[in-house]
């Protein structure tokens, strides 16, 4: 009842056609996973948001690690698939039907030990603790280890809190979003649903989602977007560095290259820039046959967002 069985799993996943894991939770390949380590929150929100997926985003969330570097590098992206778990304030009876529940599944300690128990490599924990910070302390020093054995380079997402943030800070290559810091251990809570959709403020999650933070947020990609979502971004780096250069020449104004739809003239130039630069070099495999279509119908939808 509590934990989402494999079937309502692929359920409520169907759109997503690929591999999954023995539980049920999609599971986008490792390539893509790679792909989007390079890529900017700006470069994979667009595409999702104009297919109507307005709600994959929140940025209203402190981070254990420092995302830059002192030169403004990254120092700490994270980049994996969603394990969701929602948790409510503590009532007797459903606190002990997720305690049987879990029992019966072989999980011991508390309903916030169950799922770091279930994580999987590159998995990311996302945790709807109701924003509870005083005694809603998710992750602390033990767990947040438990975390990086189990996932490597995988983190967390917690709208909650956590505690022992100086022993958590010493553990490398993860990353963890979280709402608040309090010293109190956790308490008065329950499990609610294991493998769920679960609300992170003020998007939405689903068991198998991409995730990605960084920048100061946190976006959930639907993991049959993801191929799509990762040309389209690739996409829009290459003609962003493309408008750059051309803007800087003069050739074509700030709106001219931030229409949406592109002109043939603008098309071709871009891919000849493409096949004759150093720089665009690892972009010269992409098609832009739906871009040039557009483009001879004469189709517009206004300025990029």
């Amino acid at each position: 009842m509590l934990f989402a069985s494999k079937e309502e799993i692929i359920t409520m996943t169907s759109l997503w056609k690929g591999e999954r894991f023995a539980d049920g939770r999609p599971k986008v390949p490792d390539k893509y996973l790679d792909a989007l380590q390079d890529m900017t929150l700006e470069e994979l929100w667009k595409p999702i948001f104009v297919l109507g997926y307005e709600s994959q985003f929140e940025g209203r969330m402190h981070t254990l690690h420092s995302e830059f570097n002192g030169d403004g590098s990254v120092n700490v992206k994270m980049v994996g698939r969603a394990l969701t778990a929602a948790y409510v304030p503590s009532r007797p009876d459903l606190f002990q039907v997720g305690k049987e529940e879990a029992a019966a599944k072989g999980y011991a300690g508390t309903p916030n030990q169950w799922m770091v128990d279930s994580l999987q490599e590159r998995d990311v924990a996302v945790v709807d603790m109701y924003d509870k910070i005083y005694k809603g302390t998710f992750l602390g020093g033990n767990l947040a280890t438990a975390l990086k054995a189990k996932t490597q380079s995988g983190g967390a997402v917690i709208w909650g809190g956590v505690r022992d943030v100086e022993q958590m800070k010493q553990i490398p290559d993860i990353q963890v979003y979280y709402r608040g810091i309090d010293p109190t251990p956790i308490r008065d809570f329950a499990l609610s649903g294991f493998n769920c959709p679960v609300k992170i403020g003020k998007a939405i999650c689903m068991p198998g989602d991409v995730v990605f933070g960084h920048a100061g947020g946190v976006l959930f990609i639907p993991p049959h977007l993801v191929p799509e979502v990762v040309d389209g971004a690739k996409k829009t780096q290459v003609k962003d560095m493309f408008g750059f250069e051309m803007i800087q020449q003069n050739k074509f104004t700030t709106a001219q290259i931030d229409k949406n739809v592109w002109t043939i003239e603008m098309m071709d130039l871009l891919l000849e820039f493409i096949q004759n630069e150093e720089c665009a070099k690892e972009y010269r495999t992409i098609d832009w046959t739906k871009e040039y279509q557009e483009a001879h119908d004469g189709i517009d939808t206004g300025s990029a967002m």
